[in-house]
């Protein structure tokens, strides 16, 4: 049985847990493979979304993201054209169950750990720290990319999904669920780290210490060739960014990559 920790003030609380976001913060540089499944399952129904359109809810529950998509005038009046009315909610049933079987094999597809993210986790571990993890992903689409990730060194000690809790992000049920399943509390205990301001926002909700992730994630929103072949003056632009939008969520701080962590730790006294 997990002892109970002593309860006490932030500035006094260790972090013992870390829970990760999946794409864009651990595997799938530059969250991809969501962007790329909304764009076809719109497309096949009569709408053209660009990609930054696209990337706008990212973060969200997956029919949450669709609901926040239709509320765009450009992709409203193309569905009233296209089919003749107004978008329904059973269009947005429709356009899930158009998305899913593509989410999962563009998940599939861009599986690879981030570099740096393995070594970040057997330090968090030689720390005596766990590690959690959240997702949009339902957990058909989570569990083909735990089991890839698992082989390349990474595995959380916990996984919650979106469709697992009554509401995903920004609600904070899947922080929550991670705690209660790892018996970590009090949150300031608990890091909570993504790339997405919802991801930012679940973390506030749920009191918990929130990190942002900039360079790998969807605010910069490209692979780590499209990235490496910027250059620096470019890199640097999308990444301060990407850091703005994130620390206007309200993240204590933002680093480029998960890598970053362990230093970040040492520097704060975590």
């Amino acid at each position: 049985m997990t002892p109970e920790p002593e309860i006490v003030g932030q500035d006094r609380t260790p972090i013992r847990l870390v829970i990760f976001d999946w794409a864009g913060t651990t595997v799938d540089h530059g969250s991809l493979a969501p962007v790329y499944a909304f764009h076809e399952a719109f497309r096949v129904n009569g709408v053209e979304i660009s990609h930054s359109d696209i990337r706008g809810p990212m973060g969200l529950h997956k029919k949450d993201h669709i609901r926040e998509l239709f509320g765009l005038d450009s992709v409203a009046s193309q569905w009233r054209e296209a089919h003749g009315c107004d978008w329904s909610e059973d269009d947005v049933q429709t356009l899930y169950e158009t998305f899913m079987p593509v989410q999962v094999e563009k998940a599939q597809e861009l599986s690879d750990v981030i570099p740096g993210v393995a070594e970040c986790i057997d330090e968090l571990r030689s720390r005596g720290i766990l590690v959690g993890a959240s997702t949009g992903y339902p957990r058909i689409v989570a569990d083909p990319i735990i089991a890839a990730t698992k082989s390349q060194g990474y595995h959380p000690d916990a996984n919650v999904c979106a469709d697992e809790v009554p509401g995903g992000r920004p609600a904070p049920w899947m922080i929550f669920r991670n705690m209660e399943q790892l018996g970590v509390f009090p949150p300031p205990a608990v890091l909570k780290i993504g790339d997405t301001r919802p991801d930012i926002l679940a973390g506030l909700n749920a009191g918990v210490r929130t990190l942002g992730i900039s360079e790998t994630g969807s605010e910069v929103g490209l692979s780590a060739e499209d990235f490496e072949s910027l250059s620096e003056t470019d890199q640097q632009q999308a990444v301060t960014r990407a850091e703005e939008v994130l620390a206007t969520a309200g993240a204590e701080a933002v680093l480029r990559r998960v890598a970053d962590l362990p230093q970040w730790l040492d520097e704060t006294g975590c």
